[in-house]
């Protein structure tokens, strides 16, 4: 095997070890307090070895976050016309927060950030939270992952805003998972935040059927690419997002 497929080989190895996710039959899904921000009521049960998950029940988001990486998982948000137009009127408060609710070796730190070289990139965006509560408390860092400058402020904050544009125009509620694929030995800052390679945002209209994810690897000059589809995103992390039962237009 040559260097090169043996580097790729041991990178996917890597990924399938940290990442194995195997859907748990019959079991009670977490999230009991904000079920109702995913499709069906209906959070994904999965499990997912390795990486310490904790769910955390926010005012208008939820995340599922590792101590094992100090970032999400996911964020997931429900989003629809009447909550976006009264996001408009807040201000963005900017004032980050570590996350008290997670254990202190779990989670991420200020001083992680900074002199990184990293923003600290939301997962469930600031630009869609319709009150004070919500805005402030999309600043913690759970909700955050070390994202390269320009990445987050021209091609994510694009995605951002078409996904935002797109919901706006839906007939009902829209639902988006966001979260970071780390798809090797991971870069490190601070006291151990994992560096993602990608980020991705999956957006699910149950209206029309329709579900597509955005893919983008978090570097500089990145354009923003056409989305892929949920069975391809699927095959890429393992990660089976929507209930079964849902009805995805190929």
């Amino acid at each position: 095997m040559n260097p090169g497929r043996a580097s790729g080989f041991l990178a996917r190895l890597f990924c399938i070890s940290l990442f194995a996710l195997v859907p748990l039959a019959g079991a009670q899904a977490a999230f009991e307090a904000c079920a109702d921000y995913f499709p069906q009521g209906q959070p994904p049960a999965l499990q997912l070895p390795g990486l310490q998950v904790r769910d955390i029940c926010f005012d208008s988001f939820a995340v599922l976050h590792s101590g094992k990486t100090k970032t999400p998982v996911y964020a997931v948000e429900k989003l629809n016309r009447e909550r976006l137009l009264a996001a408009r009127d807040e201000q963005r408060t900017n004032r980050f927060y570590e996350e008290a609710r997670l254990p202190r070796r779990e989670r991420a730190r200020l001083e992680d950030y900074k002199d990184s070289g990293y923003d600290r990139g939301h997962m469930a965006p600031a630009g869609d939270m319709p009150n004070p509560d919500a805005m402030a408390q999309s600043f913690s860092l759970a909700n955050v992952v070390p994202q390269v400058q320009s990445h987050n402020r021209k091609t994510w904050n694009r995605i951002e805003r078409d996904t935002r544009r797109y919901a706006m125009r839906a007939k009902g509620d829209v639902y988006v998972f966001t979260g970071p694929w780390f798809s090797g030995p991971p870069t490190l800052i601070g006291s151990g935040v994992w560096v993602p390679e990608y980020l991705w945002k999956l957006v699910y209209d149950p209206a029309t059927g329709r579900a597509w994810v955005h893919w983008s690897r978090n570097s500089s000059g990145q354009p923003v690419l056409p989305p892929i589809g949920y069975d391809e995103f699927v095959r890429r992390t393992g990660l089976r997002l929507l209930p079964e039962t849902a009805a995805v237009r190929p």
